[in-house]
């Protein structure tokens, strides 16, 4: 699997466990935690000699690794928006403990309703749980979300989605990922260029994250 068909956000599963790699030793909770759940997410960053750029989860916050792992030792991928469109939470056995698991229901009917269903994913702890089957959200976890948008979104749309995620009964962060790298949906919906846009190659100040791209009707 080359570099290039994986994105930011997707969650990797590969082999062996001792395939990832640092730019310093790796600490010793890395190996046991992969040893445990062979899977990393991509991050944002460039890839490099075959490398992706990837992050190893732990099992407290304060354990996370940026690593690299070679493409050839991956053999599964999934993105944000193939978990929303597999809606495994539906049948998940921690849906009803987990606050934000539940959540995706009215995620899910927030995004029909804003035209975006197709376009929506969700990242961080919902998605590792619900793509590895590891115990990884609690109760007092963020939903963090993934939209892809390849043309600007209106800003009063963005606006009222924000407002709409705003009511949900858990915290919910959004990330609008654009041609040119991915801006907050609460800092886009406020309409004041320019927006700190996340790139590769570190945050930028844009007005335009979407660089040209045409509107969508």
């Amino acid at each position: 699997m080359g570099f290039l068909t994986v994105q930011v956000h997707s969650l990797l599963r590969f082999y062996p466990a001792c395939a990832v790699r640092g730019d310093t030793e790796l600490p010793g909770w890395v190996s046991e935690q992969l040893q445990r759940v062979p899977w990393v997410v991509v991050r944002r960053a460039r890839g490099r000699n075959g490398l992706v750029p990837v992050g190893v989860r732990g099992r407290t916050r304060a354990e996370r690794f940026a690593g690299w792992l070679p493409t050839d030792s991956v053999f599964a991928c999934v993105t944000p928006l193939q978990l929303a469109a597999r809606r495994d939470w539906l049948r998940y056995p921690r849906r009803a403990q987990i606050a934000p698991l539940a959540a995706l229901d009215q995620v899910e009917a927030l995004m029909a309703r804003s035209s975006l269903a197709a376009r929506w994913g969700p990242a961080g702890s919902v998605a590792f749980e619900l793509a590895t089957g590891c115990a990884t959200a609690t109760p007092a976890s963020d939903v963090d979300l993934v939209l892809q948008l390849d043309a600007p979104l209106n800003i009063a749309a963005a606006a009222a989605l924000h407002g709409e995620l705003l009511q949900l009964s858990v915290r919910v962060d959004v990330l609008l990922e654009t041609p040119r790298g991915a801006v907050a949906l609460g800092e886009y919906a406020r309409g004041r260029a320019p927006f700190v846009v996340r790139t590769p190659d570190g945050p930028r100040l844009l007005d335009d994250p979407w660089a040209g791209a045409v509107a969508a009707a």
